[in-house]
């Protein structure tokens, strides 16, 4: 997770305006973090791992960065190491079972794009539609 929000971070910094959002699906256990570049793997994670990945959330919260969590594992522990993520940056957190996570993904987006509807162009500058396309499957 540590590397993960930290390359999204970078990767987000070179586009200007718009909705920055990480969307990350995991089973909650971050097991590594980065010490001077090389990745340091510990099972059971450490509690160093864990600071680790909260101080880059903080960080990708400080730049208006959203985390998206889909938590497939449903330990009170992690689901509660989420859920402080979510709280820091002020994402959401969604917990599913991996067999419904393609509904839950399409839920959540579909109401998005329902909330945030694109406003209309006066119809003087509108293009014309061209008729969508079908391809064989």
């Amino acid at each position: 997770m540590h590397a993960g929000f930290a390359l999204s971070r970078q990767l987000l910094a070179r586009h200007k305006g718009g909705n920055k959002q990480i969307l990350m699906v995991t089973d909650g256990e971050p097991t590594a973090h980065l010490e001077g570049g090389v990745a340091d793997f510990a099972y059971p994670p450490t509690e160093r791992t864990f600071q680790e990945t909260l101080k880059e959330v903080q960080r990708c919260t400080r730049e208006r960065i959203t985390i998206n969590t889909f938590m497939l594992e449903q330990s009170p522990w992690l689901m509660g190491f989420v859920e402080q993520m979510a709280k820091i940056n002020r994402g959401r957190a969604f917990f599913s079972a991996p067999d419904k996570l393609g509904e839950y993904v399409v839920v959540d987006f579909v109401r998005s794009a329902a909330a945030y509807p694109r406003p209309l162009k006066p119809a003087h500058l509108r293009r014309a539609q061209s008729p969508p396309r079908i391809w064989p499957v």
